[in-house]
């Protein structure tokens, strides 16, 4: 398996991954979504405000993380939010998506990224780091419907310290239905 960063070219088949995965887990409509989510975030998002990781056997992408800015106003440090992965229904199971999130989080860290969000099950992104932050110490960017899921990670050797003002993150995110 090859870890990829760079998406150029094959943007349909990361969009056409996404809406598989999620359509066989949660049907049609949410599959939609998340490929609509995943398409303006390739095609109508800054290359600087995103990244792109995805998980290559046999030339077919098996498994894909986005990560996105996030902005808090009154705060300098570096945010990218995650949303969404993607693994391949016939390749769950096997340690892909762990292994995207760790390698993309080294990427962000060596690309000076101060902070990595999520919003998710907590158990699952524990493995690589994520751990429950309040809405009091990094305001999440429209209300939470589950808050126990807003995560955070610091990517450098200081204790993540509160994020200052309220958050903004990319237009497609931007959508009550993610939150």
């Amino acid at each position: 398996m090859k870890l990829l960063t760079e998406p150029r070219g094959r943007e349909d088949e990361i969009i056409d991954l996404f809406t598989a995965t999620f359509t066989a887990s949660e049907g049609m409509e949410e599959g939609a979504l998340i490929g609509s989510l995943v398409l303006s975030l390739l095609r109508d998002t800054a290359e600087t405000d995103r990244f792109v990781f995805t998980a290559e056997e046999d030339g077919r992408i098996i498994g894909g993380i986005l990560f996105s800015r996030l902005t808090y106003e009154q705060d300098d440090r570096t945010v990218f939010i995650l949303a969404p992965v993607a693994v391949a229904t016939d390749q769950q199971g096997k340690g892909i998506g762990q292994r995207l999130l760790t390698h993309g989080l080294a990427e962000l860290r060596g690309a000076g990224v101060d902070i990595a969000m999520t919003y998710g099950d907590p158990s699952f992104y524990a493995k690589v780091g994520f751990r429950p932050i309040s809405e009091a110490d990094a305001p999440a960017p429209l209300p939470l419907s589950r808050p126990e899921g807003w995560l955070g990670q610091s990517l450098t050797d200081r204790t993540m310290a509160p994020l200052k003002g309220p958050s903004r993150c990319f237009e497609a995110l931007n959508d009550p239905l993610f939150w």
